[in-house]
């Protein structure tokens, strides 16, 4: 831009023209220059960078279309927020954390936050940090078997944290109720997933086949509640109990249920996604440390047994391993360190990176090394020590001079059975006895401070017998003069033991020979019975059938002869002798007059009445006899004291017979109650 001095003169002529010509050139230099308002202030220099949370004034460029209207506005200090400065300054707390970090883990499984996640959150990450880090020492060891199945089952990964819970990745754990494994399965449970036990191996600690049946068992579970939350309350306290309780409540939501639930089920739920949390953020929480001990993932190859005997043991050190017991590692189910000889056909794992040194050698080399030998480790055989005042040891040439004691004569104790009385005690039973209150406890398994015991109750006593003197002929045997042989001390063992085996086996096969007579004499007794009750039923249907004719020809007459029938009635009031169709042991009332009543023969059948004069009105009331209808049955009125068990030993009959004859479901009786019975 040119100054106006620099301008070109105006070309001369009238001063008018002049005039103009200059305001013109003024005009077109004035719109060339700046204003002064237009114009950019100089800035000062920009200060060094403060840190976020700092709230001084700082420099900030703007727009040059907003330059104008700062220059001429004042500018303005800014308002501090000092709520908002503390909370900037404030660091943030665990629950914030924890809250976040969980709104942000994406899964099906249950994982809302609230006090009581936040409280095992703080089990697992700062009062139990051991035993979170031992868990994390055999997480890679577990987890691919365990991702490996939920996959395979379209099932969240994220439950492979539920076996932490049950097992924490124990595969050996066993609960005080009986769950075992790294799932916890109770018998019954495993019984349904098809899981074997036995001797030898328990299914329920192989993580593979224990993990697939978890799979299946919580897709079963999803099937029925179809929330993750209920699956694992399921889990823990049983599907058959979740649903009674949401029945009964209405209520279809964990949280809801929440206050119905036990303690142990309302916490199963927050461990489950605390144990979830710790782990995923185990770093954050400084719980990796490299001290730790992690087991890798190893891939595993398998050797198929069957029916051969195997030492687990022995198969370790074929594969080059100083410990023995490394194969356990993969091989928990196997309970008793190996297989033995006839077992069903099974399959064990070894590491895949332990196959080269089988390099060379065949199946049935293997195998061979591999079968249970003598010289394995066994447990020492207990060595009696010596007392005080006690006769030497016997030297091994006195035992075998020594003569070989008699055979037990016969059982030292006789069992007995007694119905507690009321108001008895144990001590009482136990000095009636002769035995120690401790004892007849320990027969019954009655409780320790049990006193007094329940009317009825049937206890078990073992009374001691007389001891029976010896045979003379085993007191007069003397010891053989023969020269005495040499005899090692397994040898002495051995022959003990065949000594006790043919004493064992001959009071066996005595008692089986009583038992078979006593039985055969009790099936002749049966059948004389029966026999009896046949011939009472015959006899019983005939004098029935003879009375009813009597009765008949009687009401005849009456029908005939109207002054027959008043006498009839006057009759009938002074005598009756009435009988009814009656089932074998059934006492039956009988009233008659007394010059009427005469004995009737058990062996005989009844032979028809002569027709008797009509007898007068008796002024005296009919007595009531009770008459048997065999010679072997009759009555017995419960006393005072009496059980069932003591009526039978009276009567010489079994407790079965005469619940059988009386009909009686229990063995309980009352005071006065009448029973039949039939002697023996």
């Amino acid at each position: 831009m040119k100054a106006l001095h620099q301008l070109p003169a105006p070309a001369s002529g009238s001063p008018k023209s002049r005039w103009s010509q200059w305001l013109l050139l003024l005009t077109l230099a004035l719109g060339t220059t700046p204003v002064v308002a237009q114009r950019r202030p100089a800035l000062p220099p920009t200060p060094p960078a403060l840190a976020p949370t700092d709230t001084a004034r700082q420099v900030v460029e703007l727009p040059a279309a907003t330059l104008d209207s700062l220059a001429r506005a004042p500018q303005l200090e800014p308002v501090v927020d000092s709520a908002r400065l503390v909370w900037l300054q404030t660091p943030a707390t665990l629950a914030e954390i924890v809250g976040d970090r969980l709104g942000c883990i994406e899964t099906a499984a249950p994982h809302q936050f609230n006090a009581a996640v936040l409280a095992y959150v703080r089990l697992f990450t700062e009062r139990q940090r051991g035993y979170t880090q031992r868990v994390l020492e055999r997480e890679q060891f577990y987890f691919p078997i365990f991702e490996k199945y939920l996959a395979q089952y379209n099932l969240p990964l994220e439950l492979k944290y539920l076996s932490v819970v049950e097992s924490s990745l124990i595969p050996t754990a066993k609960s005080p109720v009986g769950a075992v494994g790294l799932w916890q399965f109770m018998p019954p449970t495993a019984s349904d997933l098809r899981l074997k036990r036995d001797e030898w191996v328990d299914e329920r600690m192989h993580p593979e086949k224990a993990t697939e049946a978890a799979c299946k068992h919580l897709r079963y579970l999803y099937g029925e509640f179809h929330d993750w939350e209920l699956v694992l309350a399921a889990y823990n306290w049983g599907a058959g109990n979740m649903r009674r309780v949401m029945r009964k409540t209405g209520k279809k939501n964990f949280w809801d249920l929440y206050p119905s639930l036990p303690a142990e089920t309302r916490n199963y739920v927050p461990t489950f996604t605390a144990i979830m949390y710790a782990m995923m953020y185990a770093t954050e929480h400084s719980l990796r440390d490299p001290a730790l001990r992690y087991q890798a993932y190893e891939p595993l190859d398998t050797l198929g047994l069957r029916g051969q005997a195997l030492d687990l043991r022995r198969l370790s050190r074929a594969l080059g391993y100083a410990d023995s017991t490394a194969l356990a590692r993969y091989n928990p189910e196997v309970r008793q360190g190996g297989l033995p000889a006839g077992y069903r056909p099974y399959v064990l794992r070894y590491p895949s990176a332990a196959r080269e040194q089988l390099s060379g050698v065949d199946r049935a080399t293997l195998l061979a090394y591999c079968q249970p030998l003598n010289d394995l480790p066994q447990a020492l055989p207990p060595r009696l020590a010596q007392l005080a005042g006690t006769e030497p040891w016997t030297s091994r040439d006195e035992l075998a001079t020594a003569p070989t004691p008699p055979p037990a004569a016969g059982p030292r104790h006789r069992r007995q059975y007694y119905i507690v009385r009321r108001g008895q005690t144990v001590a009482d039973i136990a000095e009636k006895f002769a035995v120690s209150p401790a004892q007849l406890r320990r027969w019954n398994e009655l409780p320790k401070h049990a006193a007094t015991l329940k009317p009825g109750r049937e206890l078990l006593v073992l009374v001691p017998l007389p001891p029976t003197p010896a045979p003379a002929a085993v007191i007069a045997a003397a010891p053989s003069p023969r020269r005495p042989m040499p005899v090692d001390s397994a040898t002495l063992a051995l022959a003990a033991a065949n000594a006790r085996y043919a004493r064992a086996a001959l009071a066996t096969a005595q008692r089986e020979e009583a038992q078979l007579q006593e039985l055969q004499r009790l099936k002749k007794q049966l059948a004389a019975r029966v026999a009896a009750q046949q011939q009472a039923i015959f006899r019983t249907t005939a004098l029935t059938k003879a009375s009813l004719a009597e009765k008949a020809k009687q009401q005849a007459a009456l029908a005939a002869s109207p002054a027959l029938a008043a006498d009839e009635a006057t009759y009938s009031d002074s005598s009756a002798a009435t009988v009814t169709p009656a089932r074998p042991g059934k006492l039956l009332a009988v009233a008659t007059t007394i010059s009427e009543a005469a004995p009737m023969s058990a062996g005989t059948d009844p032979a028809p009445a002569p027709a008797a004069p009509r007898p007068r009105r008796a002024s005296s009331p009919p007595t009531a006899t009770h008459h048997r209808l065999e010679p072997d049955f009759s009555t017995h009125v419960v006393q005072k004291g009496d059980t069932l068990y003591n009526i039978s030993r009276r009567f010489r009959v079994s407790v079965e017979q005469l619940r059988r004859l009386n009909k009686l479901k229990s063995d309980d009786v009352k005071l006065g109650q009448k029973l039949v019975v039939q002697a023996g």
